[in-house]
């Protein structure tokens, strides 16, 4: 079997090919905002890559499977049937979403101020990681006004932030670090 390079040379002009064919500059809108998505996936790894639990990590490599799914949709600008076919997020993902939300929540006590972030290095990662998605989420909606996404895309964008924040404070709650709360 013959080995793939990493290196094409394609690029180094500028720019990168669309899962059409289509040639664009690396700073493309469409570029940014799947760009956004795999740095969104890497941050996904950070956390992944810490001491949480079995349910917790099996979740988040969902979602970045999921990721990986939002990914190639944004890299997709052909409305022409492609030669192969390739999963899309859907709304199911969605509302198992809002499940894992759901069940996180019913174990948190009642939030009733907005939290700083912080605590320790995983809570902060999980900030930024919410942080990330929320630039992620500005890219899809910018690009949407230029060529039509799939909704699906930014509901599940817009879901996952508030999985993140829920996510921070279930573990700031299993770890027994105290949220510090803004009172203005």
């Amino acid at each position: 079997m013959k080995k793939i390079k990493v290196y094409t040379k394609t690029g180094d002009t500028g720019t990168t090919s669309l899962i059409s064919g289509k040639r664009v500059p690396k700073h493309h809108l469409r570029i940014k905002a799947y760009g956004t998505i795999d740095e969104l996936n890497c941050w996904f790894g950070i956390i992944r890559s810490s001491r949480i639990s079995e349910k917790i990590q099996n979740e988040l490599i969902t979602i970045q499977k999921k990721l990986m799914i939002i990914g190639t949709q944004l890299s997709n600008d052909s409305k022409k049937s492609l030669n192969f076919k390739f999963e899309k997020i859907t709304i199911k993902d969605v509302s198992n979403l809002e499940s894992m939300i759901d069940i996180m929540t019913d174990s948190l006590p009642d939030l009733k101020n907005f939290i700083i972030p912080g605590g320790n290095e995983i809570i902060s990662n999980t900030h930024l990681t919410r942080c990330v998605c929320r630039r992620a989420e500005r890219c899809i909606t910018e690009l949407n006004e230029y060529s039509k996404i799939d909704s699906v895309i930014i509901f599940y964008i817009n879901r996952l932030s508030d999985y993140l924040f829920t996510l921070s404070r279930k573990l700031s709650y299993d770890l027994k670090i105290e949220e510090v709360k803004w009172i203005s």
